[in-house]
């Protein structure tokens, strides 16, 4: 059995319900257990699409505290104590007050599901589900109309090239003039022994012009020192707080040199999670900028 709680008091546009039941169909199956819980203002707004999908609505008492996710959580471990306990759970809300909730589920077997819109998903909730949909995605697609197909391209790491590619091309020997006379023979010998790489250099003379390109070139890629002021430094608009193309900050990192050509943005971000998140997380195709005041 599947069910889907949703938090109208966080998952409150009709247009946001309506296509988190669209996606849900198609990607996980029948929903027979739906339900909504909020204030009487905010159910009454989604009253035509939860009776277009037959939802039933859970008036909740208008107090100063969250208590619309209390009756949520209530109910929702009340279902995980039935016999057989449902297969998954879908929490209606981006809201990391459910944290709890969803790991105690999921401990038991349950497959743990959310649906939020993309502004208000908690980044530190999103490692706690099984899987995460982001809905009202019409302004993100405004700003990144690439697929995450085309991110991941972008993102993924340079291949390697060869030393044999960097190694500078030796010249083939000129072919030597049809001799006439005995004399131009020991005249192009004379020439050939001059010209051809001679053995008497000592091997301390040659190594170093073999290696110097290679040397030259590891200095000019080695990546600048790494810290979140560098990332901002070279990509401004990841300041704005608003979610930002992952290609185009790739591409930004890349050319600030500040990762390397054998290693993704995406790994590269994931060392900064309580400053930028990726999403979504299964292909991330965005990246959003957070400074640490306003996490804590």
């Amino acid at each position: 059995m599947n069910i889907f709680l949703i938090d109208a008091d966080n998952l409150n546009s009709g247009a946001w319900v309506d296509e988190a039941f669209r996606i849900l169909e198609e990607s996980e199956g029948a929903i027979p257990v739906r339900r909504a819980y909020g204030s009487s203002e905010n159910l009454r707004s989604l009253a035509e699409v939860l009776r277009a999908w037959a939802v039933r609505p859970f008036v909740n008492l208008s107090l100063t505290k969250n208590t619309t996710d209390i009756a949520l959580a209530v109910d929702a471990m009340e279902f995980a104590c039935h016999t057989p306990a449902p297969k998954m759970v879908v929490i209606g809300s981006g809201d990391a007050d459910f944290v709890p909730l969803v790991v105690r589920l999921r401990e038991r077997g349950i497959r743990m599901l959310c649906v939020s819109e993309r502004s208000k998903m908690g980044r530190e909730a999103i490692s706690a589900y099984d899987r995460v949909i982001l809905v009202g995605q019409e302004q993100a697609l405004h700003e990144f109309p690439g697929t995450a197909d085309e991110a991941s391209a972008l993102d993924k790491p340079v291949g390697r090239r060869s030393a044999a590619k960097k190694a500078p091309v030796k010249k083939a020997p000129a072919a030597k003039p049809p001799a006439k006379t005995p004399a131009k023979k020991a005249a192009a010998k004379k020439v050939a022994s001059k010209t051809t790489p001679a053995n008497d250099l000592p091997a301390s003379t040659a190594t170093p012009d073999a290696h110097e390109p290679v040397a030259a070139e590891s200095a000019a890629h080695r990546p600048h020192t790494l810290d979140v002021a560098a990332i901002l430094a070279a990509v401004p608009a990841l300041q704005s707080g608003q979610a930002q193309s992952l290609a185009a900050v790739a591409k930004a990192l890349l050319d600030a040199k500040l990762r390397g050509k054998h290693t993704t943005a995406t790994k590269l971000l994931k060392k900064f999670p309580y400053h930028f998140a990726l999403l979504p997380p299964e292909k991330p195709t965005t990246v959003t900028y957070t400074p640490v005041q306003n996490l804590f």
